[in-house]
């Protein structure tokens, strides 16, 4: 399908649809390259990830020491007595103590290997959720996009027609006023004129609606849009789109990890029942400014084995209450599937019936251009009325903007297709941006020991 010839005939039927030569035009892959730069329900989606990925770091520390640093110093009277000629005897000192205390998890009843894969199957679905953000905002961008190019033209279209229906409306009454025409004709063309008004009303509030949905889409107003060409590289048959939308599309591998988190979440529950062992180590050093003065060093290692014998039955009742949870999180995985097969069927359903419409409205505008072009020379000899022309445009205005909303429906079909089986990403598209990495925040919180400071993961 040559669009651009069918997007230039319109242009020539109605003026105003290309943006004139010299004029400022913006295309629908420099409106997705914003979108995805600027929106800012994909910054704060990142910001959440980052946020996870902070998670796998909490975890990690807990085969980490802890140390742990507390000193002292007070004022201490000591008085005592006994019997006899020194009956009573005093002592003031300011003690000074200094303890530095170190903790090193040994065994931990397997909590902090599940901890931990618990925390990157978090991130795995966290950037499946990210992925998933990003292709909706590209999907708005693109509906948005295509929405504002159909209701330009639509309302072309019907400004053309009204102000042919006006010249029509002038023509029938100066005829009328020489009796060449009824009363009955004049009013047949004001009723047409009236309703062209109207669907030219309709239009502009069509196309503001549609203006409105882009801006907040992309973050400014949309320029003069080009018409754009529906996207390629697309599964050949209604059966690979449902196979690679069951596989690939991200709200299924984000379910997919959910699930495997919340299995590590009971792994992780159970293992408060089992033994932990842990090595402590302190240092203490303590002065006292008694006479004579007395100081004291101390140093000891000890390793303590604990094991819960009877826990009141809670931790029991949370492993429980958890693998309750791999129960609602494995039926949302399966009705994830269900929706990506549906998304998938739906857009291809749509695609087909959009193609379809394009050669059969394609067809009825060159049909109603002749039947027209018949209809008016056959006016003029008389053979024809004023209400069979008058029919006639409105054929031809119906089949024009038939054909401008089915391109539109054809073109927004392939993204919807596209990100059904999840290739609605900006490096799926091509699209000429610096690309958001989230593995580089990942490596550099996973191997952080302190620090307080967050980024941007750039």
């Amino acid at each position: 399908m040559n669009y651009s010839k069918i997007w230039f005939s319109l242009a020539i039927a109605f003026a105003g649809i290309l943006p004139a030569g010299g004029a400022s035009s913006q295309t629908l892959e420099e409106t997705l390259v914003r979108a995805y730069e600027e929106n800012p329900t994909v910054r704060a989606e990142r910001a959440r990830l980052r946020a996870t990925d902070e998670g796998v770091a909490q975890a990690l520390s807990n085969w980490r020491p802890t140390l742990q640093v507390s000193g002292s110093y007070g004022w201490k009277r000591s008085d005592s007595t006994t019997t006899g000629p020194a009956n009573k005897e005093g002592e003031v000192t300011d003690p000074v103590i200094g303890t530095l205390t170190v903790t090193q998890p040994l065994y931990r009843g397997g909590r902090t290997v599940a901890a931990t894969n618990e925390a990157e199957n978090n991130v795995k679905a966290d950037r499946a959720r990210l992925a998933s953000v990003e292709q909706s905002v590209l999907m708005s961008a693109a509906t948005a996009y295509a929405d504002v190019v159909r209701d330009q033209a639509v309302l072309e279209l019907n400004k053309n027609n009204e102000r042919v229906l006006q010249r029509q409306l002038e023509a029938t009454k100066d005829r009328f006023g020489v009796g060449e025409v009824t009363r009955t004709d004049v009013s047949q063309a004001e009723s047409r004129f009236s309703r062209a008004r109207a669907d030219r009303i309709s239009a502009e509030g069509s196309l503001t609606n549609s203006r409105a949905s882009y801006e907040n889409a992309v973050g400014e107003l949309p320029k003069l849009l080009e018409p754009a060409q529906p996207l390629t590289d697309l599964p050949i048959s209604l059966q690979e789109a449902v196979d690679l939308a069951k596989s690939s599309n991200f709200g299924v591998i984000q379910t997919r990890f959910i699930e495997k988190a919340a299995q590590n979440n009971v792994q992780e529950i159970t293992g408060e029942l089992l033994p932990t062992l842990t090595l402590n180590g302190s240092a203490q050093t303590s002065e006292e400014t008694s006479t004579p003065r007395s100081d004291a060093q101390t140093l000891s290692v000890t390793a303590q084995i604990s094991m819960p014998l009877y826990a009141s039955g809670s931790v029991s009742s949370r492993v429980r209450a958890a693998k309750q949870v791999v129960s609602q999180r494995r039926d949302e995985f399966n009705q994830a599937v269900r929706d990506a097969i549906e998304d998938a069927t739906e857009a291809w359903q749509v695609l087909e019936t959009g193609r379809a419409q394009i050669q059969a409205f394609s067809a009825a505008v060159q049909a109603a251009e002749i039947a027209l072009e018949g209809v008016r020379e056959e006016a003029n000899v008389g053979s024809r009325t004023l209400l069979d022309v008058l029919d006639a445009e409105q054929e031809l205005l119906d089949a024009r903007v038939g054909l401008v909303r089915s391109m539109r429906d054809e073109l927004v079909a392939t993204y919807q297709l596209r990100r059904a089986v999840g290739d609605l990403t900006a490096a799926k598209l091509s699209l000429p941006v610096n690309l958001y990495n989230p593995e580089t925040h990942y490596r550099r919180a996973r191997g952080k020991w302190w620090g307080l400071a967050a980024d941007d993961g750039k």
